[in-house]
């Protein structure tokens, strides 16, 4: 009689940790730092490529060296950042994180102006390659934001939702930073074309 009444509370015991929501905080926990990595490693592939970028143009555009300085010290900007998976859970270092991403793509932005004023720069087949590699890189960045907000999205709903925020609570799981812009009134702005 003791040994089913050990039985039933070890039963009674498993039925409640996976009613609390505790192992969906550990799921939705590694997939957040899954996609996290997957954001970082496609910033990673544009921070190497970079270099390439830079030498390319500066065969070209010896004169623009303000725009190469800047597209080089902003890659050390970013190289500078302790990119980890705690990250993820300290709001001031994700901030600076972006603010450093934010300044790489405003630098490659500039570079790519650099690139229109000089028609063989752009008939250039080296440059060519580079250029379609950065817009590819460009897409498999945004691809992996919009994974990783998603995932952080659903980790933050079970969070804060009942019963489950109880759980929570007594685990110490908090709600995550997601991503966002560093500067959000002003690309809320519509662009302006001239022609």
């Amino acid at each position: 009689m003791k040994n089913l009444f050990q039985k039933c509370v070890v039963v009674m015991a498993l039925l409640t940790l996976s009613g609390c929501g505790y192992n969906q905080f550990q799921a939705l926990d590694e997939e957040a730092k899954a996609s996290w990595a997957e954001v970082l490693n496609q910033y990673q592939r544009r921070a190497d490529l970079v270099p390439n970028l830079v030498s390319t143009v500066k065969g070209y555009a010896a004169h623009e060296k303000e725009v190469l300085t800047d597209v080089t010290n902003a890659r050390a900007s970013v190289g500078s950042i302790q990119m980890t998976p705690a990250l993820l859970n300290d709001p001031a270092a994700m901030a600076k994180f972006q603010a450093a991403q934010g300044q790489m793509t405003s630098a490659l932005s500039r570079l790519m102006l650099v690139a229109e004023n000089y028609p063989n720069l752009k008939a250039d087949q080296g440059f060519r390659d580079l250029q379609a590699q950065l817009e590819g890189t460009e897409n498999r960045v945004t691809v992996a934001r919009n994974r990783f907000i998603q995932t952080i999205k659903n980790y933050n709903v079970v969070v804060r939702s009942f019963p489950t925020n109880l759980t929570a609570m007594m685990m110490g799981y908090e709600t995550k930073p997601s991503f966002t812009v560093e500067n959000e009134a002003t690309i809320s702005a519509p662009p302006k074309v001239e022609f």
